[in-house]
């Protein structure tokens, strides 16, 4: 059983996973550390995003209303999604 090294803790795990991003392999010993360590921050409020959230002229940020509050125009999805069912619905 070989012990690998989680890059974000330190701690060696004999069932540690690997991510890949940018062709780069990463080693964690939980999801909590690879969230920790990969995932982007917004822009506006600097919150950890874990979800899809949004990109605006190559800036990220969580959610529509911090985006608006920089200046972009942008509509969450979910809430895009459920205008283009209502439209379908009245035509």
């Amino acid at each position: 059983m070989e012990l690998k090294t989680c890059e974000s803790c330190g701690n060696q795990y004999d069932k540690t996973f690997s991510v890949i991003m940018d062709g780069k392999e990463h080693i964690f010993d939980s999801f909590e550390c690879a969230i920790n360590k990969m995932a982007p921050h917004c822009s506006r409020c600097d919150s950890l995003m874990i979800g899809h959230g949004t990109e605006a002229n190559g800036k990220f940020y969580c959610c529509a209303h911090c985006a608006k509050a920089d200046g972009h125009f942008v509509i969450d999805r979910p809430t895009q999604e459920k205008f283009d069912l209502e439209n379908k619905k009245e035509h």
